[in-house]
């Protein structure tokens, strides 16, 4: 069986998903996984973002990857063992797609020896480093016993071998006119280098130099097809030799090894993108997981995507905010000021949970999470402004799929749903749906205008979205625990439903 340095368990390529999940546009984690494997595309990564883990023991096995890699300097190792296995698969590809055979077989032979040499230097890297987690402590045994087994002590010396002789291949060529002979090299003089020293002596102080760019293609022309198919007939033996490599080696390449070259970028793909956002004054943290306890915290925890993008842009610093649920806490509802940070709040709070069932680290300071087994978001969709009544019904048909597939573990995130009726009819509707959350203990974010739907409860925390105390009309982007305060921010509302004294008078006008 294939080892993974990804999985404890490995899973099987048919175990991952190949389309991501419902909820990842509605927390921006579409974004996060775009700029998280940009620059990775040859890897194939994404399937490992819609493949969430579900057991806590397979999360600290990733975490202790995780925690080798940025601790020593096992990152520059594997940065040469993957650019000398870019090498071999480029390799592999020429002696594939180019009609000469032997050349192709001298291709083969390179790539083989370019991954001879990969394989040898990783092992004697990570020999030399302490190793704390699991996995790459079993593919450091792994690896040495590869390294160490008859097969690969077989074709390594075969190779290096092989090697040598092509390299001592030396011929001549005599041309004359359009005729081109070849022919073993007996001692000739190098007429290069001697006309190259004739003219030695005509150079006068520092000549300028004149590049030439000559196209290099893999493919060969039939003068060059020619020569080599000559140079074979003088070294019959070692042509010979080559082809019967190129055919016994053919499954030269170890599973494992080639899994752990892809695999291994899961982690180097995510921490590059984490150190660009710690680079920024951003934390990212390792954080407890439980499948027993729901207590859930955070500290500074923010919006990654959000962050990503006001680090390219250079614009203003990020605001992290904290929460926590304890004992029977399990529901957050966010009011606040309209444009105050609450859906960012949200998302950040999807966004933390997810990437902690795939054993990354987490956009927080510090944080513990409960493992949650489904993810649901109940967030307004684009739709016909004229076709409220279809709007509501599609929103309808949502919330009561979600509740029916949902369990006491699972995590529901709502944005101002039910935005497409009354008011009335959508308090009333939230307030189901809360009740019906409660009674299955599931854990939940609902951001809302209705302060109402944060009235004191065992299962219910208040939380607000905060505004500059001294200028109502700015919003500070932090969101804090409290009860909500009866504002009612009415101009924001107003102008979400069009209620705004300019609205009516343009109604009554009409």
């Amino acid at each position: 069986m294939t080892r993974s340095i990804l999985f404890d368990h490995p899973p099987g390529t048919t175990a991952l998903a190949a389309e991501s999940p419902d909820f990842f546009s509605d927390l921006h984690l579409d974004q996060v996984v775009d700029a998280i494997t940009a620059g990775f595309a040859e890897y194939d990564l994404k399937g490992f973002f819609y493949a969430p883990l579900d057991a806590i023991d397979s999360i600290q096995y990733r975490h202790e990857v995780m925690q080798d890699l940025e601790s020593g300097p096992l990152l520059g190792a594997i940065d040469v063992f993957a650019k000398s296995m870019r090498r071999m698969r480029e390799d592999i590809a020429r002696s594939e797609n180019i009609t000469h055979v032997l050349q192709a077989q001298r291709y083969f032979l390179d790539a083989v020896n370019v991954y001879c040499d990969a394989v040898e230097n990783l092992a004697r890297r990570l020999a030399a480093v302490e190793l704390r987690g699991r996995g790459l402590r079993l593919f450091r045994d792994y690896l040495s016993a590869y390294c160490d087994s008859a097969d690969f002590q077989l074709l390594a010396g075969e190779t290096k071998k092989l090697e040598a002789l092509v390299a001592a291949i030396t011929y001549t060529l005599e041309i004359s006119g359009l005729r081109v002979t070849v022919s073993r090299y007996d001692g000739e003089p190098d007429y290069g280098m001697e006309v190259l020293a004739t003219f030695e002596k005509f150079r006068q102080g520092g000549a300028s130099q004149y590049a030439f760019n000559w196209p290099a293609g893999t493919h060969m022309s039939q003068v060059e097809e020619g020569a080599l198919e000559r140079v074979a007939r003088l070294y019959p033996q070692v042509f010979s030799s080559l082809k019967d490599y190129s055919e016994r080696h053919r499954t030269y390449l170890d599973e494992t090894i080639e899994a752990f070259d892809r695999e291994i970028h899961f982690y180097v793909a995510c921490l590059a993108y984490a150190d660009t956002l710690k680079s920024a004054g951003l934390s990212f943290c390792y954080p407890t997981v439980s499948e027993v306890s729901k207590h859930t915290f955070a500290r500074d925890m923010f919006d990654v995507a959000l962050a990503a993008r006001l680090a390219k842009e250079k614009r203003a610093h990020m605001v992290c905010n904290d929460f926590e649920l304890t004992g029977e806490e399990r529901i957050l509802v966010v009011t606040g000021a309209n444009q105050g940070g609450k859906t960012t709040f949200a998302r950040a709070f999807g966004q933390l949970h997810y990437l902690s069932r795939l054993g990354c680290p987490v956009p927080a300071k510090a944080a513990r999470v409960y493992l949650f087994d489904r993810l649901f978001t109940h967030f307004e969709r684009e739709e016909d402004l004229e076709n409220l009544a279809g709007k509501l019904e599609f929103d309808l048909h949502r919330i009561q799929r979600i509740l029916e597939e949902a369990t006491e573990r699972s995590i529901l995130i709502m944005n101002e749903s039910f935005n497409s009726t009354t008011i009335a009819d959508a308090l009333y509707m939230s307030r189901e749906v809360l009740s019906r959350i409660m009674e299955r203990d599931m854990t939940c974010v609902t951001v809302t205008f209705f302060d109402e739907l944060a009235a004191s409860a065992p299962k219910i925390v208040s939380m607000v979205a905060a505004v500059d105390e001294r200028d109502q009309t700015e919003r500070t982007f932090k969101i804090v625990r409290k009860p909500a305060d009866g504002r009612a921010y009415a101009a924001s509302i107003a102008r979400k439903y069009r209620l705004t004294a300019d609205d009516i008078r343009m109604r009554l006008q009409s």
